[in-house]
Parts: structure tokens; C-alpha cells; sequence
């Protein structure tokens, strides 16, 4: 089957799992735009892992559906790894063998000519910044270097969808932030990502939509600043230039937090344009001035501990 321009990379329907008793997945559905970086958050034991190996063929679920770049996971198996890649949580590197030769052996099980083999591996290792690093062999290299490595390998077969299991894990921080740049580049280029992690800065600063994932059920999906707005929290701190406007302010909006020593009041908001609009005109309204204004929401470290825990109702984004 052909994709179209406006079908989605990857397209799941009450996708179940267990291990035994242990019910891992609960009938979770997931949609991924082409082109874009979806993210999975989630407690460890979540279903993170278990989602990115159904949805990778590397192992089948109990009960769903789904589609891949196309593919029908069930029937297409073959055709779905041919358009996939995958890197987990550690290197899948081989430490004996050089950086050019581990790219190398991937051209080589991706079936590429060793002409074609040799120039994607230059390619690849210009890309990564792994050129003076080419010969010598990983046990000699840093943790990102490896990491790069190791996405560099994945690429080796030019995949559509790319699934990143945790993929910066233990990494420091510069490092991680040269791996961010790289996903996003590679999204640039019309790749798929579909990331897992624990760092919950990764997800803010990547992805395009984040789900939540907690106790095998999706609690909640949305862009970065539609969950922010679930959690209680949010507010607009307003600055005043003496405590006239204070007071006027105070007494006009009435549900308000106070400080007169700093001359603010703080406004619960849920970090809308048309809330924020909405305060804007009371305050043009009652001819109230205002020296500063900011909005306060909460983030995703919030997000996770309010959403997390509790599996009894998915979150509704307005």
C-alpha cells in the first residue's frame, strides 16, 4: 500500500498485552502525524517499552490494531522492519569493531552494495560527527559518541519511523542537548519519531503531541501546553507601580492572591489566550494600569504527578 501526504505514520486501536497475569497494556490507542516527534511519558512499568516493542514487530499484542507507514502490523510484518528503526534505552553497538565498521556491517544487513554501503557510512559518520572517531573502536568513546553511533546505525536503511526507547538515558547534559538537535534535525527531514522517556524536559523541548501512559492506560494526550493547562496552578502575576492600582485591581477581579509588600497579585488562570484576554479587558475596562504582567503555568514535572497514580479516567484536553 502507498501512503498519502496526509496519512499518519503510525496508527494504533485497543492495542492489550500481559505477561502472565500482569496486565501491562489496557486497550490503548495511539495516532502519529507524519513528519512529527510523539512522545510517550511514563513510571517506569508504565507500558512505554511494551508499546514501542508491538509497534516495532518485536513482540505481538494480545488484542488491536495497527498500521505502520502503511503496513498492517499483523500481516505486514516484513514490510513494516523494512521502513522502521529502533534504538533502545542502552548502545546496541559492537565495542570490537570500529565506529566505520559497525556502520559498515548495518549496510551490509541492510542489504545495501558496498559501494552504496561505504558511502552511506561516510555519510553518516560526517552527520554525526564521528569522522575522527571512524576507526577507532566504541570502548574508546563517550557515552554520546556511542549513543550517536548508535543512531547513526539505525539510519543505515534510511527509515521513515523511528522509535527512540529512553535514547538518552545517562547521557550529561551537553550530549543530550547535541541528541536533541540531531532528532530534530532528522524530523527536518521528513523522519517519524516516536520517543520514550523519563526526562520530562526531553518531551517539552521535542515533542509535537505527548501521551501519557500510567498503569497500561492512556491518562492523557495533547501538545506540551494543552496538559499543562490540566493541572491546577496557573496564574498570571501582575505588577503594579503603586498601591493604588493594587487596590483597584484587587477589588475589580476579586478571586485574587495579594502581596503588598511586592505590589503583585497573583490571578488563577488556565493559561489561554482567551483567559488571558479576557483579564486584559477587565483591566482596560476599569482603566486599572499595569507596569508587568506574566504568565505562570504549571509544567510538565506537574503534569506527570497529577496524571500519574490514578488510571481510573483519561484527562479531557478543552
Amino acid at each position: 500500500m502507498t501512503t498519502t501526504l496526509t496519512e499518519p505514520a503510525i496508527v494504533a486501536t485497543g492495542l492489550r498485552k500481559s505477561f502472565g497475569k500482569k496486565v501491562v497494556l489496557d486497550g490503548i490507542d495511539v495516532t502519529v502525524p507524519a513528519g512529527t516527534i510523539f512522545s510517550m511519558l511514563g513510571p517506569n512499568g508504565a507500558g512505554k517499552t511494551t508499546t514501542v516493542h508491538i509497534l516495532s514487530t518485536l513482540i505481538s499484542a494480545d488484542a488491536g490494531q495497527a498500521r505502520i507507514v502503511g503496513h498492517d502490523l499483523a500481516r505486514n510484518a516484513n514490510d513494516i522492519r523494512r521502513v522502521i528503526g529502533m534504538t533502545g534505552q542502552f548502545s546496541a553497538v559492537d565495542k570490537l569493531l570500529t565506529g566505520e565498521e559497525n556502520l559498515m556491517l548495518m549496510a551490509d544487513l541492510n542489504h545495501l552494495s558496498r559501494r552504496d554501503g561505504k558511502r552511506r557510512t561516510a555519510q553518516l559518520l560526517e552527520q554525526f560527527d564521528l569522522v575522527d572517531a571512524a576507526r577507532r573502536t566504541p570502548a574508546t568513546y563517550s557515552g554520546g559518541m556511542r549513543r550517536r553511533l548508535d543512531l547513526a546505525m539505525t539510519l543505515v536503511g534510511s527509515p521513515k519511523v523511528i522509535f527512540l526507547d529512553e535514547p538518552t538515558t545517562g547521557l550529561d547534559p551537553r550530549s543530550r542537548r547535541t541528541m536533541w538537535q540531531i532528532i530534530r534535525e532528522l524530523v527536518a527531514g521528513g523522519v517519524t519519531i516516536f520517543l520514550t522517556t523519563q526526562y520530562l524536559e526531553e518531551a517539552d523541548q521535542l515533542a509535537d503531541r505527548i501521551a501519557v501512559l500510567d498503569g497500561g492506560k492512556l491518562v492523557a494526550e495533547g501538545t506540551a501546553e494543552e496538559l499543562k493547562r490540566l493541572v491546577p496552578g496557573g496564574h498570571v502575576l501582575l505588577k503594579f507601580a503603586d498601591p493604588r492600582g493594587l487596590e483597584s485591581a484587587a477589588y475589580t477581579l476579586g478571586d485574587v492572591r495579594r502581596d503588598d509588600d511586592k505590589l503583585t497579585l497573583q490571578v488563577p488562570t488556565d493559561g489561554s489566550v482567551r483567559a488571558l484576554r479576557s483579564l486584559i479587558d477587565r483591566l482596560d475596562d476599569a482603566t486599572i494600569e499595569v507596569e508587568d504582567l506574566s504568565v505562570h503555568t504549571p509544567d510538565l514535572d506537574d503534569v506527570f504527578f497529577a496524571l500519574t497514580g490514578n488510571t481510573n479516567q483519561k484527562a479531557e484536553i478543552q
